[in-house]
């Protein structure tokens, strides 16, 4: 069994303890866990939504509201080319600047610093955040469109077309925002949470679940509930600017989990969190 990382546990509990923007279970947001399932089961275990509420003053925060101004900006289908326009990009540096002034984002950067991993200079750190998240690439090779980035397969989610008549398959997708607003537009389906991963109730902020969106399904997905996006952004950036490939077993708070990171060339191919044991 792989060993948590000690140095890399205490930076990522130290983003968690400083998120000033992270929502309160109980008093920001509340979910209804439901039924159990399993990775392959069709059997939809959860016959209302997983979100009970959320707080609509905390989504009205600087971060969160120029985070959710981007959610509507690419296509959903792989192998459809993405185009950024004017507006788009405006809302990509909107997004960037109003991170970088947050705590979480100045230790993550600071941090990044020290290891001798991005400039200490705040507008190059801006410009080398965009190339990570915000560039486009060709996903698959067997496509000659830039058809994803970083940002839109980790916290938009995908869909790749499966062969044989199967449904075609939600890629990404691991952000609880995303989830919350497809989930109140009638696009997501919560059908359980998976029973290998006991959740701690109505006031999670781990969850293991599997779901549907517009029809296509994702068998299994994790993420964290009620994290500001800033926390994130932080989390998996210094992650991926490490250089830690695959595996990466850290401590966040409470929390142990394996935060799973893949390159895309020089860009981010997708990082999200698997709770261990």
């Amino acid at each position: 069994m792989a060993r948590s990382d000690p140095e890399l546990s205490r930076i990522c509990t130290h983003l968690w303890s400083i998120d000033e923007n992270r929502l309160a279970p109980g008093a920001d947001y509340e979910i209804n866990l439901q039924g159990g399932t399993k990775r392959y089961w069709k059997r939809d275990q959860a016959s209302e939504p997983l979100f009970t509420f959320v707080s609509r003053e905390a989504l009205e925060k600087k971060t969160y509201r120029t985070f959710i101004a981007l959610l509507d900006n690419y296509e959903k289908e792989t192998k459809v080319p993405e185009t950024v326009t004017p507006q788009e990009e405006r809302e990509n540096w909107a997004f960037l600047n109003a991170i970088v002034e947050t705590k979480v984002m100045k230790e993550a950067h600071k941090y990044l610093v020290s290891k001798g991993k991005t400039d200490s200079n705040e507008d190059r750190f801006k410009r080398h955040l965009y190339k990570i998240w915000f560039q486009l690439y060709r996903r698959t090779r067997d496509t000659k469109v830039s058809d994803s980035s970083g940002f839109e397969h980790v916290f938009v989610g995908e869909t790749r077309a499966s062969s044989g008549g199967r449904p075609n398959a939600v890629l990404g997708f691991h952000n609880w925002i995303q989830f919350y607003l497809q989930e109140k537009a009638g696009n997501v389906d919560y059908r359980g949470y998976l029973m290998n991963r006991e959740p701690e109730g109505p006031h999670s902020r781990f969850l293991t679940i599997q779901f549907s969106w517009k029809c296509e399904n994702k068998p299994e997905g994790s993420t964290f509930i009620g994290t500001s996006p800033e926390f994130e952004v932080a989390l998996y950036t210094i992650i991926y600017l490490l250089g830690n490939h695959g595996d990466n077993h850290v401590q966040v708070d409470q929390y142990r989990v394996n935060i799973k990171c893949y390159h895309h060339g020089g860009n981010m191919g997708t990082s999200f969190p698997i709770e261990l044991d």
